[in-house]
């Protein structure tokens, strides 16, 4: 029988304050707890979302992360699903596979193990990680800026070992998060006229789910020009920079479209823009789908009026996939050469230079940055 599992040391990347430099330092990381697993963190990338908790959320000492690879290194009491050496993708959002949403075969919205947002663990509501006895605490219960980390077995999903670990991690979040909005929330049709504001990971991921269901024309507005050429890659059809234009840009879509686009998606955080998107779409029947989570003015406005027309405004979280029944899946489309992940990753870089890649990430520069932890 293999001994119990002990504390291991390691170095994690901690922030100590919003806006301040990450500071690499040796961390303790706990055994798994009951229902638990340790995952030795391969590779793991930097989201957008990670970049805006860290300038404006007041909870710290924190570690940051949560678009993470691995390899489980021990379990806990109670787990049957994973062992020692299996390959899993963390999860933001986890499925107890229990509650009423994972029942309702409606709904990822898990009651039991959904977005952690205080900085702990979802079993007992205390942190894994300490440094000299005192506590850092987790972001969204994963925390894959560290070596090794602890999150529940409903919040990872076994993969293929086959799947390259830096490339599948992006799945954990971004690129599966745009493709399920296009195909599990919007279920896009063929032939149809889609807008897409925002053309980072997410935005570029709706735009090939998009392309995939046999989309005749996607328009993608974004303020940066420096992104059209990824955009034309990933199959933008026609590129919008509404700083080009003196008038609102959901005029423009809408001449372009005769009357407005069939499917809209807000992927930028900002709520205006999700105001534009629903003013970008048809009557009768147009849909916006929102995924940017804003930094500030979370409130959304618009006119009653473009809702009494027929219009729809949804909400998705993760694009509506249930963690861990649906991921897995998308990694051998992945394998199966059915979807593209691998031109996400502008930057690979070693662990050690995480502030590079937040700097990256600040100043627009990359759409995903690879941080590959030290073998």
């Amino acid at each position: 029988m293999s001994s119990s599992p002990s504390v291991i040391t390691c170095k994690a990347a901690v922030a100590w304050g919003a806006g301040q430099p990450l500071v690499i330092e040796e961390v303790e990381v706990s055994p798994p707890q009951p229902q638990e697993i340790r995952i030795k963190v391969v590779a793991t990338s930097l989201c957008g979302s990670d970049v805006a908790a860290w300038e404006s959320q007041p909870i710290f000492p924190r570690i940051f992360g949560h678009e993470a690879a691995g390899i489980v290194e021990s379990v806990g009491d109670g787990v049957i699903e994973f062992k020692e050496g299996d390959h899993v993708l963390t999860l933001f959002m986890g499925e107890c596979k229990r509650c009423r949403h994972c029942t309702s075969n409606k709904s990822n919205m898990c009651r039991a193990l959904g977005l952690e947002r205080s900085g702990v663990m979802h079993s007992d509501r205390k942190t894994r990680f300490s440094i000299r006895g005192n506590p850092v605490y987790h972001f969204c219960a994963v925390s894959s800026f560290s070596e090794y980390i602890v999150v529940h077995s409903g919040c990872a999903a076994k993969v293929s070992p086959n799947a390259p670990l830096e490339k599948i991690c992006l799945l954990s979040c971004g690129v599966a998060t745009g493709l399920g909005a296009a195909w599990n929330v919007a279920d896009i049709s063929k032939g149809s006229n889609v807008a897409v504001f925002g053309l980072g990971t997410v935005g570029l991921s709706v735009v090939q789910g998009a392309k995939l269901r046999g989309a005749s024309q996607v328009i993608g507005v974004d303020i940066n020009p420096e992104k059209v050429e990824k955009a034309k890659d990933f199959g933008v059809d026609v590129y919008l920079n509404p700083k080009d234009y003196d008038e609102p840009i959901h005029e423009v879509i809408k001449r372009m479209t005769d009357g407005g686009a069939d499917y809209s998606f807000e992927c930028t955080g900002d709520t205006r823009a999700t105001t534009s998107a629903l003013q970008s779409c048809c009557d009768g029947w147009g849909l916006t789908v929102t995924l940017g989570v804003p930094k500030a003015k979370p409130e959304i406005t618009a006119h009653y009026g473009l809702l009494l027309t027929g219009r729809t405004l949804r909400g998705s979280m993760f694009g509506g996939w249930r963690p861990k029944s649906d991921i897995p899946s998308l990694v051998d489309k992945y394998l199966n050469k059915e979807i593209r992940v691998d031109e996400f990753v502008t930057h690979n870089l070693q662990f050690e230079d995480i502030n590079k890649a937040f700097e990256l990430m600040r100043e627009g520069k990359c759409l995903r940055c690879v941080l590959h932890m030290p073998r």
